[in-house]
């Protein structure tokens, strides 16, 4: 018999963190994780308070959105966390209604890239055309928006990052609200200051020559004599 409890207790763990940082509020967003064995897919229930969330809370489906095990219905949203699963190969899917991120969705048609980190994202965000929740029309919408990059703004909605791992979906959409808050700080003095295409290759290219964001143990070589 399958195991499937670590990928529900990851499911859960998401959900509650995002909930403690301000992302997920009541039962307002999902999560979703691909059992690496099965390729069936963990998901939050569908109405689950998400601060709360255990993992006899989250369903087991398989690709085509057939319930595999557990006791509750899975997310309205399914059908997006499927596609977004089967159109790029991701590991995991987190929608969000987080504040900074939906107050950017309902205003802009793009997302900038406004700091540098944001190439981490995959550079300008996009916002997806406005669809009804739980509606295929909102999942293709999310699919092309998210082309290329590993977050979308969902007009008038929230957002969407995706992941190899629950980890990295989580830490996308931890870093997605804080651009999207800077961009909501940073209007309020002015109009802010985007990265062109020069800036955003210079930034690139020095990630790669001094391995940035990476742990780097000190060499003989670069100890002070």
């Amino acid at each position: 018999m399958t195991d499937y409890q670590p990928v529900r207790d990851a499911v859960a763990a998401a959900c509650r963190r995002l909930a403690a940082e301000g992302l997920l509020i009541g039962t307002a967003g999902n999560v979703s994780i691909v059992h690496a064995e099965t390729g069936n897919v963990a998901v939050t229930a569908t109405g689950v308070v998400l601060a709360d969330c255990r993992a006899d809370q989250v369903s087991i489906v398989d690709p085509q959105g057939s319930l595999v095990d557990g006791e509750f219905q899975p997310t309205s949203e399914l059908e997006l966390h499927l596609a977004v699963i089967a159109a790029s190969g991701v590991g995991a899917v987190v929608h969000t209604h987080a504040p900074a991120a939906t107050a950017v969705s309902c205003v802009r048609d793009s997302l900038p890239v406004i700091h540098y980190q944001q190439l981490l994202l995959g550079g300008e965000i996009a916002v997806a055309p406005y669809a009804t929740f739980g509606s295929s029309a909102l999942a293709d919408s999310v699919n092309s928006a998210l082309s290329g990059r590993s977050a979308v703004l969902m007009a008038n909605h929230g957002a969407v990052t995706t992941g190899a791992t629950i980890e990295q979906a989580v830490e996308n959409s931890l870093l997605l609200e804080w651009i999207c808050r800077l961009l909501i700080d940073s209007s309020t003095l002015g109009s802010p200051r985007f990265l062109d295409e020069a800036a955003q290759t210079a930034v690139i290219e020095a990630a790669i020559n001094r391995s940035y964001g990476t742990v780097q143990p000190v060499t003989t070589d670069n100890k002070e004599n």
